[in-house]
């Protein structure tokens, strides 16, 4: 069976499946792969009554064993709509429809490109797939949880390839081989209100919060390294709620995020931050934090310089390996195998009129197909 990749793209984009709503999606993915062989699993994680739904599907049981993880979840459209978000129209070349970019045509493309492989001869190992529900949101009964399932289950792969939008303007531009970590913590400072006419009699927990941020602010982390950027700390919002000009807060508060490179890790950076919170106001400083995700980077081995060829056959572009932008589920999937990503076209996602060329949509097609093959399948 031969799967289109426009027709496919457009069923999973008329599911309105903005996180956590599935809305269809999964079934929609689920039949195209049965439909090619695959054997197919629907896996729920998470409290009861608001799990998350998540596919796994695999052909084949040997190795080489090539995984495509992705996400059938979008954000939801907003307005400023030319054509309806769910509809799929397509006007002048484009597809447009809300997670056509971020990420069902990454999907779409991937199936179609498995359909085309397997009318021309069987597998040489088997492809699986990773698809959650919960990629767009707060991403913790996803990939997260599926992973482990795997595992247990003899389903570790070889390899991981993530169909992310990784490429800024121009497919075949760049690939992800890793991300930067990302620490949030928001530091609030408990103090003694008072009047501000008697100062030694209160004790002004924004002053010693300046004092902390100034500390943080002033330190340069890192430099970067041959694969990173430097890392950067950035003071997001300073809280302190008082109306009034002469009275001192009784507390005062402010949230940070570090982006880090693979030279720290989270704990480590958080062990620091609460050292100098007890410097500057010992015994009155409380931090709420949460490491949303490791730095990591994957080395640059044959699957990847793979992928690299592949992309310039078809494009004509020496894709620029990269490991910057915000965090994804390559995070989790890499402490299980080696993992990239690569995709459509960026440029548009989580915008209205969220689209791309059906050219490209083909064009990526293409692409998978080839790596497939390369990768030994």
């Amino acid at each position: 069976m031969s799967i289109d990749v426009v027709e496919l793209a457009r069923s999973l984009i008329a599911c309105r499946s903005v996180t956590p709503a599935d809305d269809g999606a999964l079934a929609v993915l689920d039949r195209a792969l049965t439909g090619l062989g695959f054997a197919t699993e629907h896996l729920s994680f998470g409290p009861a009554g608001e799990e998350t739904p998540n596919l796994f599907a695999r052909l084949g049981s040997s190795g080489p064993h090539l995984c495509f993880a992705g996400h059938t979840d979008v954000v939801p459209p907003g307005d400023g709509w030319s054509a309806d978000p769910f509809g799929g129209t397509i006007r002048d070349g484009l597809l447009f429809g809300r997670g056509i970019a971020d990420m069902k045509g990454g999907i779409a493309a991937f199936v179609s490109a498995v359909s085309s492989l397997l009318a021309q001869r069987p597998l040489n190992g088997s492809v699986s797939l990773l698809i959650t529900g919960d990629e767009e949101g707060p991403a913790r009964h996803g990939t997260k949880d599926v992973l482990p399932w795997m595992v247990e289950h003899g389903h570790r792969p070889d390899f991981c390839l993530v169909g992310e939008p990784t490429n800024p303007m121009h497919l075949g531009e760049t690939i992800k081989i890793g991300r930067r970590g990302s620490l949030n913590a928001c530091i609030t400072i408990e103090g003694t209100q008072g009047h501000v006419a008697y100062p030694h009699l209160a004790d002004n927990p924004v002053h010693r919060l300046i004092a902390i941020l100034g500390e943080l602010t002033g330190r340069e982390l890192d430099r970067g390294n041959a694969h990173f950027s430097a890392s950067s700390l950035q003071v997001v919002s300073i809280d302190v709620g008082n109306p009034a000009t002469n009275v001192i807060p009784q507390k005062a508060s402010a949230v940070l995020n570090i982006r880090f490179n693979t030279e720290h890790r989270g704990e480590t950076l958080l062990r620091w931050i609460e050292a100098c919170v007890e410097r500057h106001a010992p015994g009155r400083g409380r931090i709420e934090s949460q490491i949303s995700g490791e730095a990591f980077l994957t080395e640059p081995a044959a699957p990847v310089r793979a992928l690299q060829d592949v992309i310039a056959r078809h494009t004509g572009n020496a894709a620029l390996l990269d490991t910057g932008g915000g965090t994804s589920d390559a995070r989790f999937i890499t402490s299980v195998c080696p993992v990239a990503e690569f995709g459509l076209v960026g440029a548009t996602m989580h915008k209205a009129d969220e689209c791309v060329p059906v050219a490209d949509l083909e064009t990526l097609v293409g692409i998978y197909r080839d790596f497939l093959e390369a990768f030994g399948l």
